[in-house]
């Protein structure tokens, strides 16, 4: 303001400054905020029915089942990183003539494709074998499966175990998966993996059989690879890791594997993790 020698205002000046752009950038910014607050509510909602949608497709006991002769313990933790449920799943069974079949399996990806998927391979498996396919039999037809499925694209990873225990005798198959940890007499070790494809890798996969005479006493771990890997570092680092985590907590008893997994894993999990912990008696 400027004043004339008797203190009359004469001048008024003043900045003027556009505050258009800025304004519309505010508005922006809100509304991607509200769309990022509406798209994390919306996955949230997902998250609860596909969590619930899984639970009804893979119950899990509330304790320890025998099976066999076996006695098997089962666990199954959902990933702690991102919001998504995964694709891992087991099947445990007691089969018509006395067997018992044994199969842990990890589908890729994440939400209810995955699960659907889950559920398909789960009971097509159980069927299978019910009915008289073999191991490899079997694990060939899922390949076909997935090679034929809504979305061809989808791969999953498994193990596929049946035991007769008027031999105790494990006859085991895998497609694209770790290896099954035996524990004798103190000592841990991977059995040796026959040779065995991705499902929905190839038309013409190879599957091979494996067996293990298995002795009073033994421990057999099967699982998926959310208990081992820790991207970047090798799976047969993680591999190692499980082994001397087996050889450090021994314990024979009900609740052993809870102990187990809190060892294996002490960081935040970035994949579901799904174990079958199966144990045969000692003698008496």
């Amino acid at each position: 303001m400027v004043a004339d020698g008797r203190g009359t205002p004469v001048e008024a000046h003043g900045i003027v400054q556009d505050l258009t752009a800025r304004r519309r950038a505010e508005l922006a910014l809100l509304e991607s905020e509200r769309a990022m607050l509406t798209q994390h509510d919306i996955l949230q909602s997902e998250r609860v029915l596909v969590g619930r949608l899984q639970n009804a497709l893979l119950p899990l006991p509330d304790k320890e089942v025998s099976l066999a002769g076996l006695r098997v313990e089962v666990a199954y933790l959902p990933a702690q990183a991102g919001i998504h449920v995964g694709g891992d799943w087991f099947s445990a069974i007691e089969l018509p003539d006395g067997d018992a079949l044994f199969v842990v399996g990890d589908v890729a990806g994440h939400g209810v494709d995955a699960v659907a998927t889950m559920a398909q391979l789960r009971f097509t498996t159980k069927g299978m074998v019910i009915t008289g396919s073999s191991l490899t039999g079997a694990l060939a037809r899922l390949n076909t499966l997935l090679l034929h499925s809504r979305d061809s694209h989808t791969t999953a990873t498994m193990v596929l175990a049946r035991y007769r225990p008027a031999e105790r005798r494990l006859s085991w198959t895998q497609a694209g998966h770790p290896p099954p940890l035996l524990v004798r007499g103190g000592e841990v070790s991977h059995l040796p993996r026959p040779p065995g494809m991705l499902l929905g890798a190839t038309a013409t996969p190879r599957f091979e059989e494996a067996e293990c005479l298995l002795e009073p006493g033994d421990r057999v771990l099967l699982y998926t690879d959310g208990l081992v890997e820790r991207p970047p570092e090798s799976i047969d680092v993680g591999l190692a890791r499980l082994a001397e985590a087996v050889t450090a907590h021994p314990c024979d008893e009900l609740g052993s594997l809870g102990t187990l997994l809190d060892a294996m894993l002490e960081d935040e999990r970035r994949d579901d993790v799904c174990v079958l912990d199966i144990r045969v008696p000692q003698e008496r």
